[in-house]
């Protein structure tokens, strides 16, 4: 919760530097309607479970051949253009600030209804230590407020360092990475539907490995929800 001292900061800041569109730079707002409204939606035909895009059917090839842990995955946009940048800007170049708007646009354009809590994709505490931060924490503090449900930012942990996930890795060599990399803590999540949150998706290989574990600590379903998709 926002205390009286960190609103009274945060408006000292406003007035000394007023904000500005990350994408235009027009003064008065950190993401500008006007822009918010030209983002590349992740809408069209696709996948029920992984929100790839098809052409037809219910599931992609690689939802049937090979099932993952989650129950469903949505991204509010698709990871190009704007979208993209936006994304840059909140994980490596420390505007958290972002992360504010960001997941505004993600309440509206993603159905949250039936989830019980949420929670963020974990970094490794060496790779968290390193940033000062996690991208997937800062959208999940304003999506739940969003959503108006409780946010359990120590539910699941990343036990192993993996290396970074290329995006021309083999879908099989990303799940191997990540296999058994998080677990997940039994009396936060025992019983209870989890929407879980990430930044970025590409394979769907790092949500799957944390459902995983959230699955086997008990909760009762996992839904994954995203700002982008990298199609």
């Amino acid at each position: 919760m926002t205390t009286i001292l960190e609103r009274v900061s945060r408006l000292g800041l406003d007035l000394l530097f007023p904000p500005q569109c990350a994408i235009c730079g027009r003064g008065g707002t950190l993401l500008c309607d006007r822009c918010a409204a030209v983002l590349p939606l992740a809408d069209g035909s696709r996948c029920e479970r992984c929100w790839v895009p098809m052409r037809d059917g219910a599931l992609c090839h690689h939802c049937v051949a090979q099932p993952p842990a989650f129950v469903s995955l949505r991204a509010a946009f698709v990871m190009d253009g704007d979208a993209r940048r936006l994304a840059h800007e909140l994980k490596y170049e420390g505007l958290t600030s972002l992360a504010e708007p960001m997941a505004a646009l993600m309440a509206e354009e993603i159905d949250m209804s039936g989830a019980d809590l949420v929670v963020p994709v974990p970094l490794h505490r060496r790779r968290e230590r390193a940033r000062g931060y996690n991208q997937a924490a800062a959208l999940v503090r304003h999506l739940a407020v969003a959503a108006g449900l409780p946010a359990e930012m120590r539910a699941a942990r990343r036990v192993r360092d993996t290396a970074p996930l290329a995006k021309t890795m083999h879908r099989d060599e990303r799940r191997a990475i990540v296999a058994g990399a998080f677990t997940a803590d039994r009396r936060r999540v025992e019983g209870r539907r989890v929407l879980l949150v990430d930044d970025v998706v590409t394979t769907g290989a790092t949500l799957d490995a944390c459902a995983r574990a959230l699955l086997a600590a008990g909760a009762a379903s996992v839904r994954c929800a995203t700002w982008a998709r990298a199609d």
